[in-house]
This record gives C-alpha cells, structure tokens and sequence, in this order.
C-alpha cells in the first residue's frame, strides 16, 4: 500500500470539476482526472449543491483508483430537507423552515455511523439539537417540544 496516495476534497454534491481541489492534485498522479470527476459526479448527484466529502484513493504504480463518498453534514441534510439554503442565524428567536418528523429520523439514519449515538432514538435527538441551532421547526413545533414527545415515547413507531 506504500503506492497508494489518497486525496481528499470537500466538494459540492453533482457538481465536481477537473479544477481545484481536484484536478491539480490528481494531475501529477497520471490519472485520468475527467473519469474521476465523473464517478465523484455519478456518486454524489443525490447530495446536489451540498458539500460533501470524498476520498480519492490513487495507485501510483497501476494508476488505478476508487472514490469514497461521505456523509454531508447534519446540517446540511437539514437545510436540504426543509428546503432551505441557510439556517436563521439567531437560532430559537427567528424560524426559517419546517420538517417531518420522518426528516429527522432520515438524516439520523444518515449520520448514525458517524454519531456517538448508541441507537436511532438518540441520533434523532442530536438531529432534533441541530434543527434547534437552525431555526427549524419540527412539524409546526419548537424542537425542545419536538424532543419531549421522542422521550415521552410519542415517536417511537417510527423507529421500528
């Protein structure tokens, strides 16, 4: 493995190019940057216009490569569930978007692997937090109202 080099870039989901960060990184390695970009491109189209991580990693020898795609941040999986570009700002004072529960529980899904979270229920309740620093709505309600039901047990259905 002493041939392998990895590359590693924040890029915006669908939309990877042969510039920077990429390209002049990936050139001098003799490989063919288009057909990366386009695998990055195909593996990140479902996170368009988001930041996503990824890792390109390189053979020296044979030039053969693969691409690792990450998890975009909780926050922006909330901004793209609620629809939004950004967040309030003056979080709690100020609301600039609404989602379902089911939201919560899917960017909890999402994140799980790279959360502390012990189960699915706990994930939900660090996505909830996020919604709170956003100034999103859970189904109409504040999240700390949002947070009560899932530990009164009022969302539990949804995570079987």
């Amino acid at each position: 493995m002493a041939d392998m080099q990895s590359v590693s870039a924040l890029v915006t989901g669908g939309q990877a190019s042969a510039g920077p960060p990429l390209g002049p990184t990936l050139g001098p390695l003799g490989v063919n940057i288009l057909q990366i970009v386009t695998a990055i491109n195909e593996k990140t189209k479902d996170f368009e216009g988001m930041k996503v991580p990824v890792t390109v990693n390189v053979d020296k020898k044979t030039k053969t490569w693969t691409v690792e795609v990450g998890i975009p941040s909780a926050a922006a999986l909330i901004l793209k569930e609620a629809g939004i570009q950004k967040g309030s700002g003056t979080s709690g004072a100020t609301w600039v978007g609404e989602i379902s529960p089911d939201s919560v529980i899917k960017v909890a899904k999402l994140k799980i692997d790279s959360s502390y979270a012990l189960n699915i229920k706990s994930a939900a309740k660090e996505i909830i937090g996020t919604c709170l620093a956003l100034g999103v709505k859970i189904d109409g309600k504040n999240p700390k109202e949002a947070t009560a039901e899932l530990e009164a047990g009022k969302w539990d259905d949804k995570f079987k």
